[in-house]
């Protein structure tokens, strides 16, 4: 396994310079390391979720978004891009992978990424070590699956932020 080396950026996104290994180092305050999600959106307004495998150290088979964390020399755009590739199988342009917003939280930037796709499920190429399983969901079902328990929940600020941003962006561009 391939330890990653993960860029300190400071608290507006601008990398220090220095670098660190992912779990061998605690940031300290105003030090920060890059997170993406990314959400896909059907022409028909569902989302596609992913439930992370069983094996992972972090969250184990839970559902979840599709993300991970930037290695060292990569910008937002292109480890969105990435993770999007390595989990789901699923091919982005900058024309087609739009950013929503970002959240600062304790010693991470989390950058929100948007795509539109029609993908069957079953059409997916699942990264095994990271992706148990993935399946399309109306916002009315995640938002089931979050008040249970059985989807992360990454807190009000950003669920919020997500639903109102995907309302505009239903269609808004293919892949």
């Amino acid at each position: 396994m391939n330890i990653e080396k993960w860029d300190i950026l400071d608290q507006n996104g601008k990398p220090t310079g220095k670098t660190t290994l992912r779990g061998r180092c605690i940031l300290k305050s105003g030090e920060y390391h890059l997170v993406v999600h990314i959400w896909v959106i059907s022409s028909e307004g569902k989302l596609l979720i992913q439930r992370r495998s069983d094996s992972k150290r972090l969250m184990p088979g839970e559902w979840a978004a599709t993300g991970g964390a930037a290695i060292s020399g990569e910008n937002s755009y292109k480890a969105a891009s990435r993770e999007l590739f390595e989990e789901l199988g699923i091919e982005s342009t900058p024309e087609t992978l739009k950013k929503m917003f970002r959240i600062k939280r304790r010693n991470s930037l989390l950058d929100v990424w948007i795509i539109s796709c029609d993908i069957p499920a079953s059409e997916l190429t699942l990264q095994q070590s990271e992706v148990a399983e993935a399946k399309w969901v109306s916002e009315t079902v995640l938002k089931q699956m979050i008040r249970s328990g059985e989807f992360h929940n990454y807190g009000k600020e950003y669920f919020d932020k997500v639903f109102e941003n995907t309302k505009d962006y239903r269609g808004a561009v293919k892949i």
